[in-house]
């Protein structure tokens, strides 16, 4: 009797997804630069659940000096420095990616929140992601109340955080108009509308401001088009979500408030911190320049 073929990666039966990513910034100047100096996390990370390999990282104009390393908190960073006077500049990522599904979570069988709260400030692997950082600052009254409604007394650590996630879901509007880069944790919790970047951020707040450690995750979400429709080209878009720390056994959890379910084959990672700051796409200092249009496009294509 003849065995059945094995699934091909990417097909439903088997579990994962390969991925062909591309990521395109243009900035527009009104006025010439005459340097500028870039800092990108455009490369994938490599992790238990996603292997990846970067085909091209192209800067034009092309730079002086580039220089790969990798960042304090692991990820992989290009520095790029760019001698040459020019009034436009175009960043372009490519890279292959396979994501496996994460493993099984049994929410009521991890760790009282408590206990997490006790052992973090004692655990290499969490000490960095409990305190305040640029863009979560230490928690106030209304943000602890907010995150009390999910944590009663005992309650399993992964059962408050994914009941966290579902209210931010829930309750909360995407509304890419309601915020920008800058707007604080407590306008989104009062305005109850943001974007991912917000929620990713409020939700790692609200876990923090119980001692919990929380992290930010940078990297792309798969879109899929309405039915009977075409994939637009650039339609993919950039994407955060939450990590948790759900004890030894469960270990980083990854959540996503924006669309209320854990973190699967449709996420992408790019990279991990405290916050947007540490794991920004693309950032940097110029000199001259004036005002500057910027037009992003990605894409996320399975292969």
């Amino acid at each position: 009797m003849s065995l059945p073929a094995p699934p091909e990666p990417g097909s439903a039966d088997s579990g994962l997804m390969r991925y062909r990513c591309r990521h395109v910034t243009r900035y527009s100047y009104s006025d010439t630069v005459t340097s500028s100096h870039l800092l990108a996390h455009l490369a994938p990370r490599p992790h238990p659940h996603q292997e990846s390999r970067m085909l091209e990282l192209s800067i034009l104009p092309w730079p002086a000096a580039m220089v790969d390393r990798r960042d304090w908190f692991g990820n992989p960073a290009t520095y790029a420095s760019i001698q040459v006077p020019h009034r436009d500049l175009t960043v372009t990522a490519e890279m292959e990616v396979t994501v496996t599904p994460p493993p099984p979570l049994h929410p009521a069988f991890t760790p009282a929140w408590e206990m997490v709260a006790a052992q973090a400030p004692d655990l290499m692997e969490t000490v960095e992601y409990i305190g305040p950082s640029q863009r979560v600052p230490q928690g106030g009254p209304d943000l602890i109340a907010f995150a009390s409604e999910s944590f009663p007394a005992g309650q399993p650590i992964a059962l408050g955080a994914m009941d966290l996630m579902r209210r931010i879901h829930e309750d909360f509007s995407f509304d890419p108009s309601a915020t920008t880069v800058s707007t604080p944790i407590s306008e989104v919790l009062s305005k109850r509308r943001g974007v991912c970047q917000d929620f990713a951020h409020l939700m790692i707040g609200a876990l923090r401001a119980l001692g919990l450690p929380a992290r930010y995750v940078s990297g792309y979400l798969r879109t899929l088009p309405p039915p009977g429709r075409e994939r637009l080209r650039g339609a993919d878009a950039s994407h955060a979500w939450v990590q948790v720390w759900c004890g030894a056994e469960a270990g980083w959890v990854d959540l996503d408030p924006t669309n209320g379910k854990r973190a699967d084959t449709d996420h992408v990672t790019l990279g991990w911190g405290r916050d947007y700051d540490d794991v920004c796409p693309l950032r940097g200092v110029i000199l001259g320049g004036g005002s500057h249009g910027i037009l992003v496009a990605v894409d996320v294509e399975p292969l």
